[in-house]
This record gives C-alpha cells, structure tokens and sequence, in this order.
C-alpha cells in the first residue's frame, strides 16, 4: 500500500483538503490527493487491471480528466454508456451490466469534510452502482466539491449540481431556468433520489481521488 500511496498521491495541502481525506480513511474509504487533471488517467491507470470490466456514471468531471479515453483504449472490457446509437433498451442494459464490473468509476456531487460521498440521482445507476455492485469504486472529484458538512452538501446540490446539470441536459425542470431547485415534480426531474455513503463495511471497496482544481458540477 506504500508504494500504490506514493504513486497515487503527494501530501494534502493542510486545512480542508487533509482533513477530509483523514476523515475517508477513517470511514474505511481509501483517499487521494492529485494535484492536476492530468493526474487523474496514471492513477486510474495503477488502480485499474488489464482486462477489468469498467463501467462509469455520468460525469463532467470524467470527461475534463479525459478518463474516457483511456478507457477506451483496448487494455479494458468498457461498459461504454456514450456508445454512438444506443438505443434507450440498450443504455439500460449497460446500465443493469455495470453491477457486474470490476470497477465503476464516476464523481460525486459532494464530500464532506467528514468523509462522506453525498449524491442526488434521476435514474438511480449511478448511486445504485456506488453502493453495491462493482467490486471496486474509483471517485473522482475536485475540491471545489469539499463541503462542511452534509447541511453544505445539500445545498451544493440544489444551488450549483442540479440547475448546472439540469441546464447542460436541456432538463424540463425550474432549476434549468433559475438557477436553484424548486423540489419540482417534473417528470425530467434529476434529483429523484438521495444517497449518503457514510462508512464502508467492505475496507478499500471505495477509492476517492481529490483533484487540487475545480472540476464538474
């Protein structure tokens, strides 16, 4: 484990950053900072195996660490969700498969300085597949996504990921157009339900790597 900190990882800048990694390892998650986008694809480089079945959740995130690409590069069995011409039946079947992955790879909408993943879901795959599932978990998150507390995570959500996301996804939803959730009843609703990780029982299961820029929603 030294030797996978030392390539993962350099020491968190002191405040909030170190005490809501210290705060994951306590909850039995394995944390990392990074201090570039450009770090993110060699550290799932080294988290990942050849040949693993790899699925991920909707992510801008993901996407501005360029993380698709190396998924795609043939080293991986990848559950490709943006696959060109899918059919509705078909993205739900990648869905359903990702439980079955060897790894799930996604970001987060918040994580408390008290080392919890808080995540508002329309679909419900991606919160489904970060609490059971997958074998192996890799978060990806910016700090500008380190909140105080679940108080502060929730209100990230419904002033900054949800009208953002809301928005980028042309959504029928107040938020797309006010910038702040209404707790609507629209049928393209994002937010339908709410998970908060806590603590792990399975040690290690979940890997959260803390990018020193700010990233996505």
């Amino acid at each position: 484990m030294e030797e996978q900190n030392s390539i993962l990882s350099c020491p968190a800048p002191e405040g909030k950053v170190a005490r809501t990694i210290q705060a994951l390892k306590k909850n039995h998650m394995e944390a990392y900072y990074l201090p570039t986008k450009q770090d993110v694809v060699p550290a799932l480089a080294k988290l990942l195996h050849p040949g693993d079945t790899v699925a991920v959740g909707g992510s801008q995130t993901l996407a501005q660490c360029d993380v698709l690409k190396l998924l795609r590069s043939g080293e991986y069995e990848f559950l490709d969700r943006y696959q060109e011409g899918l059919s509705a039946e078909e993205l739900g079947e990648v869905f359903r498969d990702a439980f079955y992955a060897d790894a799930f790879v996604t970001s987060t909408n918040a994580v408390t300085e008290n080392g919890e993943l808080y995540n508002k879901d329309g679909t419900g795959n991606r919160v489904s597949a970060m609490i059971f599932g997958p074998k192996s978990v890799i978060v990806v998150a910016g700090v500008n996504k380190i909140v105080p507390d679940l108080h502060a995570a929730a209100r990230r959500v419904k002033t900054v990921a949800a009208p953002l996301n809301a928005k980028r996804l042309s959504c029928k939803t107040p938020c797309a157009v006010t910038g702040e959730c209404a707790d609507c009843s629209s049928d393209a609703r994002i937010c339908c339900s709410t998970v908060i990780l806590h603590q792990q029982r399975i040690a290690g299961r979940i890997k959260v790597l803390l990018v020193g820029e700010e990233l996505g929603y």
